[in-house]
């Protein structure tokens, strides 16, 4: 279903390809649910039809704690709300241009819909979507719950787009980063091997014995590694490996 173009309310001039939902700039502060965050949270509704994006506008209003952004505000929301009953090319396109306008690097994307693709997800992703519910399931207060979440860096995936995750970054690092001895870390793969050694309390001198390797070398990855992801220290190279999951 291709997105439609509705007026803005407040200047008659088109939007986005998107039906935008207007509504006033000014809002007051809520507790952003179970997250404990006090702070008013901006969303741009972005809907495949103007009844559409009229109806999920009417539900979210009575909420405390949004504000529902009008289309020219629309590069300051914290939360972009997408609603359509089917993700298409022009879904894409139109999210993509938002993504583009954003004027937050921490713009979150929550997708409501009853179909979408896997390749449109990994697209998605990277336009900084966290958030998908199944239209057929969910309710508005699944949805509030949801933005909330994704407002403050949270991620809401069904178990269906996690795996669609999980074999995209597995395939990325089989055709891609492992051909060119790297990790999805954006490590090496001689970097992580000193890295693990490193967590196990080696010093140079051990880990260039274990790796057979000159101690001039070791110090080299390390060096080379700390200048180019712009590590503090040995520790902080370690925990970084630990918490994207390669160590």
């Amino acid at each position: 279903m291709p997105m439609t173009t509705v007026p803005d309310q407040r200047s008659h001039r088109p939007t986005e390809p998107y039906a935008a939902a207007s509504a006033p700039r000014a809002g007051t502060a809520g507790r952003t649910g179970g997250v404990g965050v006090i702070r008013s949270i901006g969303v741009a509704v972005l809907a495949g039809d103007p009844i559409t994006g009229e109806g999920t506008t009417l539900g979210l209003r009575r909420h405390p704690g949004l504000r529902l952004l009008a289309a020219d505000d629309h590069p300051t929301a914290d939360v972009a709300l997408v609603v359509t009953t089917r993700v298409t090319e022009e879904t894409m396109t139109g999210l993509e241009d938002f993504a583009a306008r954003s004027a937050n690097p921490g713009l979150g994307i929550v997708l409501v819909t009853e179909s979408v693709r896997e390749h449109q997800v990994l697209r998605a992703v990277g336009l900084g979507l966290r958030g998908v519910l199944w239209r057929q399931e969910c309710d508005f207060d699944q949805v509030l719950e949801v933005v909330r979440s994704v407002a403050v860096g949270g991620t809401e995936l069904p178990p269906t787009v996690q795996g669609w995750l999980v074999g995209g970054l597995r395939t990325v690092q089989r055709d891609v980063l492992g051909p060119r001895g790297l990790t999805t870390a954006g490590l090496e793969t001689r970097e992580l091997d000193v890295l693990r050694l490193l967590a196990d309390g080696l010093d140079t001198a051990d880990i260039a014995r274990e790796l057979s390797y000159s101690e001039r070398t070791i110090k080299n990855i390390v060096s080379g590694m700390m200048t180019r992801l712009g590590f503090r220290n040995r520790t902080h190279a370690v925990v970084h490996a630990i918490r994207t999951g390669v160590l």
